[in-house]
């Protein structure tokens, strides 16, 4: 009897021993699965802090300005001048300059726009006015409030204004569609007067969607549709 319980000691012993081979291995490589996930999102988050590469290799250095959110004044937009290769071609240089301001600030909290938000498309017509394209995080990331819906709209028309002359006004549309609000507040049914001085305030008083503005909103349609 007291060989027989010895004997079941070994055998569990063995098998404990034999589980721990085959489970150290496979929990291993888990760890150093979850590791390589964990520098990888690392890797990604400092990448979302960091401008775009330009689009096109050979552009000039120039300072541009940028404008997002300041800490020492919440509710505010904070200018910051960078020095980055830019098109001179207007609708390039304004992608450029678009991207850059979604790819955010080295600090995260300064942000005016959502880290998940991609420009899709930006079209510029003969009359100054520009029409950005921009992905559905923009809307349904966004801190719901008319603050920050309208501190993300000055963001972009203050940018546009400071580095693209050409732009005088700003039609936003989400994934190739007019929608009514921005995340619940902000007007989007008409187009922004792109200025320095912050103006987020519709446009009043004109027929917005003219003939040559719903033909960039059709290109913006038809490109999302491929």
């Amino acid at each position: 009897m007291n060989w027989s319980w010895r004997t079941w000691l070994v055998v569990v012993l063995l098998i404990a021993v034999a589980g721990a081979a085959l489970y150290f291995p496979a929990l291993r490589r888990q760890v150093y699965k979850a590791k390589d996930i964990t520098e990888k999102t690392a890797e990604q988050a400092r990448r979302e802090l960091l401008p775009p590469a330009p689009v096109t290799s050979g552009d000039p250095k120039v300072k541009v300005k940028m404008y997002w959110g300041s800490r020492s004044e919440p509710g505010q937009l904070e200018a910051v001048t960078l020095e980055l290769p830019l098109s001179r071609e207007p609708v390039l240089r304004a992608k450029q300059v678009l991207n850059t301001l979604l790819a955010g600030p080295v600090d995260p909290e300064a942000r005016t726009l959502p880290p998940d938000a991609a420009l899709l498309a930006f079209y510029l017509l003969p009359d100054g006015t520009a029409v950005a394209d921009f992905s559905e995080p923009l809307a349904t990331s966004i801190p719901s409030g008319i603050e920050s819906e309208q501190l993300a709209v000055e963001s972009i028309t203050r940018t546009l204004a400071a580095n693209i002359p050409q732009a005088q006004q700003l039609k936003i549309l989400i994934h190739g569609q007019e929608v009514d609000t921005l995340a619940g507040h902000l007007d989007l049914t008409q187009t922004f007067v792109v200025s320095m001085n912050g103006v987020t305030e519709p446009r009043s008083g004109v027929s917005i969607i003219t003939e040559p503005i719903q033909k960039a909103i059709e290109k913006v349609k038809d490109a999302t549709k491929r």
